[in-house]
């Protein structure tokens, strides 16, 4: 799979607010990269405990659950485009369903 936004992505998350996300996320990102997933169904085959929103936003726990990660899966084209990264607490106050990329 090839990941969008994925220099953003790092760039947040070695910031100081986040530094202690950084080896989860590398580990996910070294993972999704080598992933070849068809549909959700192979994905919650590897990832158990991401939540499959609608036919291609997933919600992935990183960290255990303490970050949260919504990405769009375009399963077709090989491609997980970043949505949203946060902390447990900071995803609770946002929909996971409606949330669009900002940069």
């Amino acid at each position: 799979m090839r990941i969008i936004k994925e220099k953003t992505l790092i760039d947040l998350v070695v910031s100081k607010k986040y530094s202690t996300a950084t080896e989860s996320l590398k580990a996910w990102i070294f993972e999704v990269r080598k992933a070849d997933w068809g549909n959700s169904g192979q994905l919650k085959a590897k990832y158990r405990n991401a939540s499959i929103i609608g036919n291609k936003r997933v919600v992935f726990n990183i960290k255990g659950n303490d970050f949260r990660l919504i990405a769009d899966v375009e399963y077709e084209l090989k491609l997980v485009f970043i949505v949203w990264f946060g902390t447990h607490e900071e995803y609770n106050k946002i929909d996971a369903k409606t949330i669009r990329y900002e940069k």
